[in-house]
Formats: C-alpha cells, sequence, structure tokens
C-alpha cells in the first residue's frame, strides 16, 4: 500500500491511497471461505459448495468490502498520524470508483479531498485584553417594573367610554377593497395623535384614519399586521368599535406583593421594591456574564486568526447533509457555522494546552442547574427536587445520548472561559440598560 499527500494550500490538499493485491487478496480470500464454510446453496449440502462458485456468486461483493474497509482504516490511521488537525470527513474525489472494473483490476488508486488547519498555539497573557460589562439596574428600570407588574396583576373592567391607555376591540376595514381584520387595538402603542381619535368613545363608534397617520412600527406592534397584511397598509380605514378593555392598577398590598414573589415573601411596599430590584439585578448579572463571555470569544477567536477552508467546509456540509440542504442553505448558514467552529477548536486547543477537563461530575451539576431553573420559569420550584436525578437522566439519554456530549462541550466552554478571565487583561465597565441594549444591537 503507498499512501501521499499533496498540500494544495495552506489549508486543502488530496491524498492518494494505491492498493495492490498483496494488500487485499488475503482478506478477500478469507472471507470467502468463512461464506463457503456456512453458504446454504440449492444442489448442495450447507458447506459444500465448490469454492469457485462461492467465488462468483459473492466475489465482487467481498472485494469491494474489505477495500472499502482497508481504506477506512488506513486513511484514519494516516490521518492520525499527522501533525495538522483535519477538519470535517475525508471526500472521495468524484467519478474515481465509476472507473473501476471491479471483476478484472488487480491494482487500484483511491484518491480524497481534506480541509485542515495546521496545529497552532494561543498563549495567555496580560497583553490580551477583554472586558467584563456588568449591568448596573437603577431607579428608572425598577420603578418602570413595579408600573409594568401593577398593570399585568391589576383587575380588568369594561367601561363604556374609552380613555388614553385601554384596549379597544372591534372590527377594521380598509375603506377601499376587502381588507377586514378584528383585533384588540392597545391605544398605548400608537402616537399621541392618532390614540387620540379612539379616547371618548362607546361601543359601536366608528373611527375613521388614513393609513399615512399610522406611524413605522405601529402597524405590527399595534395592529398586529403580517408580512402579509403589510400590503394593505395604505389608504383610508375604519375601526368600529365592539368593547372597551380597561386595566385598573394592583394596589401595592400584601395581596399584591404575595402575587409577585409567593405568599409572605416580602411584607412592605420597601421590602417589595427592594426585591424587585435584587431580582432584576441578578436577571441583568446573568445576560452580563453571557454577553461577556461572547465578546471573549470574539477576542480569542481573533487572537487565534485561524484561516478555514471554505471551499472544502461547504461541499463537506452539503455532502454530509445530502437531501436536507441546497448550496443556497449552506452558503446562507456558512458565517455562523465557521464561528462556531472556529470557538471549538480555539476552546478545545485551551483545554489540551492548560489541562482543562470537564468531568462526568460537572455535566451532572450544569444540568440540575439547568433543570431548575426551567422548573422554576414554569412555578414548578421545589416541588420537583425529589425528582431531579430522574429528570437529569432522561435528559443526559435524549436524542442518542448527544444532549450529555452538548453538555460536556459547554462545561469545558464554561471551564475554558473561566481560566481566560484570570490569565488575560479583564477591565470592568459598568452601564446601564440601555447601553447595552445599544451594544446588543451592533
Amino acid at each position: 500500500m503507498e499512501i501521499t499527500l499533496d498540500k494544495h494550500s495552506a489549508n486543502q490538499a488530496s491524498i492518494k491511497i494505491k492498493l495492490t493485491e498483496a494488500d487485499y487478496q488475503p482478506k478477500v480470500d478469507a472471507k470467502l471461505k468463512d461464506y463457503a464454510r456456512k453458504a446454504n446453496i440449492r444442489g448442495f449440502r450447507p458447506g459444500k459448495a465448490p469454492i469457485s462458485m462461492v467465488k462468483n456468486m459473492y466475489g465482487t461483493s467481498v472485494l469491494v468490502e474489505e477495500i472499502n474497509g482497508i481504506l477506512g482504516d488506513s486513511l484514519n490511521k494516516y490521518l492520525k498520524e499527522q501533525t495538522f488537525r483535519v477538519l470535517g470527513d475525508p471526500l472521495p474525489v468524484e467519478n474515481v470508483e465509476e472507473k473501476i472494473d471491479w471483476k478484472n483490476q488487480k491494482d487500484f488508486d483511491f484518491e480524497y479531498k481534506i480541509g485542515f488547519i495546521e496545529n497552532f498555539e494561543l498563549p495567555l497573557d496580560k497583553k490580551i485584553k477583554a472586558t467584563k460589562y456588568a449591568i448596573k439596574v437603577d431607579d428608572k428600570l425598577v420603578n418602570e417594573t413595579i408600573e409594568n407588574l401593577k398593570s399585568q396583576y391589576g383587575n380588568s373592567t369594561n367601561p363604556e367610554t374609552s380613555e388614553e391607555g385601554d384596549n379597544v376591540y372591534g372590527d377594521l376595514k380598509a375603506a377601499e377593497g376587502d381588507f377586514t381584520k378584528t383585533l384588540s387595538l392597545p391605544l398605548s402603542k400608537l402616537s399621541k395623535k392618532l390614540a387620540k381619535k379612539f379616547i371618548g368613545l362607546g361601543k359601536d363608534a366608528v373611527v375613521e384614519f388614513d393609513a399615512k397617520d399610522v406611524k413605522k412600527g405601529e402597524w405590527d406592534e399595534a395592529f398586529d399586521f403580517s408580512e402579509d397584511e403589510m400590503q394593505f397598509a395604505n389608504g383610508a380605514f375604519t375601526f368600529t368599535i365592539k368593547n372597551i378593555n380597561r386595566t385598573e392598577e394592583a394596589k401595592m398590598d400584601q395581596e399584591f406583593f404575595d402575587k409577585i414573589f409567593g405568599p409572605d415573601q416580602v411584607k412592605s411596599e420597601e421590602e417589595f421594591v427592594a426585591k424587585v430590584k435584587d431580582t432584576l439585578q441578578s436577571n441583568y448579572d446573568k445576560e452580563s456574564k453571557v454577553f461577556t463571555e461572547e465578546e471573549l470569544k470574539k477576542v480569542l477567536v481573533e487572537k487565534a486568526s485561524l484561516d478555514l477552508p471554505e471551499d472544502f467546509l461547504k461541499e463537506w456540509l452539503l455532502k454530509a447533509n445530502e437531501g436536507k440542504v441546497t448550496q443556497e442553505d449552506v452558503d446562507k448558514e456558512f458565517p455562523i457555522y465557521a464561528r462556531q467552529l472556529i470557538w471549538s477548536l480555539v476552546s478545545n486547543e485551551l483545554a489540551r494546552a492548560n489541562e482543562i477537563k470537564a468531568e462526568h461530575e460537572d455535566v451532572i451539576a450544569k444540568t440540575k442547574e439547568m433543570i431548575r431553573e426551567q422548573f422554576a420559569a414554569s412555578g414548578l420550584g421545589s416541588q420537583m427536587e425529589d425528582s431531579m436525578d430522574m429528570f437529569v437522566d432522561n435528559y443526559l439519554k435524549g436524542e442518542e445520548g448527544q444532549n450529555y456530549m452538548n453538555m460536556l462541550t459547554s462545561v469545558q466552554n464554561d471551564k475554558v472561559l473561566s481560566f481566560v478571565q484570570e490569565k488575560i487583561d479583564m477591565k470592568e465597565k459598568e452601564i446601564s440598560i440601555d447601553q447595552f441594549k445599544e451594544l446588543l444591537e451592533k
């Protein structure tokens, strides 16, 4: 057997494998003899058919099977011995196997395309700079949150006459054409000028307005127009009021406190305000952490400066998902895939170089944390704790064990990012909620 490597560029190459009869024939002969011992062929007692007949019947399929096995084993072994890191899987060069004469050929030549990156190092020191973001919850956000909670948990009424901030339920109709839509229209989401047309009216009142009176964003936010419905957002409209819905703000009393945080968790308005602020800060601390880590990944990926074999990877993704994705899909999603792949390479290299390992116990702990958060969000909470081990086991066995591997990767990433932050220059920066939103939009 002869294996040769031909590098076409810094990240793509071809591998040629030449097989002679001596490489495969002993295995083929052994397999055919085994077939002969077990074959049940009409006209012969079991195991007594002539080897020539067995060879004629099964020889080609056994030859193909054995050669494919030799190719797979040899290629994997050869690639493991290289200093570079193979990306994706080797791709057979098209049309090579189609030209093979399996019945008469003795020597065989095969060729594969591979994509790779050379081994790299990423030393960690204070020359690498990144930012640790801390979102500060201010009184403005606390007050806005409390006002929203008071509205959300307030009492609903159906007054006779509409006022500012009400929801008016009714039928929207275009003056020209057949377009109609029944909806609940929140006046708080309209401009003051347009909302004024709906105030001071009762049931069966008809409001007339023009599409030009509706500001950008109000069609979807207030009138709940879909993309398909946007084609009708022009010309004159009428809105016939069928009902008026008003929410009276909840009072800051014990009943309200208990609805938000549970029975007797807070017992005064001061405690309630403090609890809301602590809860908001805890939630934004988690968002700060996630954002900081995503920005840190960008810094590390840029520092590693890896050049991926883009053409090869696109071809491999298309063939690996044959029938499930198109070339257009691959081209569109490739930037996301490339970022994830580079981060995976960087994370694995940092874990290898610094002996960072994700242990089974870490996977269990992280899965429990995830499930607890899901239970808490659904209001189930601590009553599920007794069955936690069962939930964890079922989740980690899901998707044929892929959930476990995903969680293992997540644990490793957590450990790598934590380790990195200790080694590089991390400057803490306190930002407001508005500043955080601006960063997210960039």
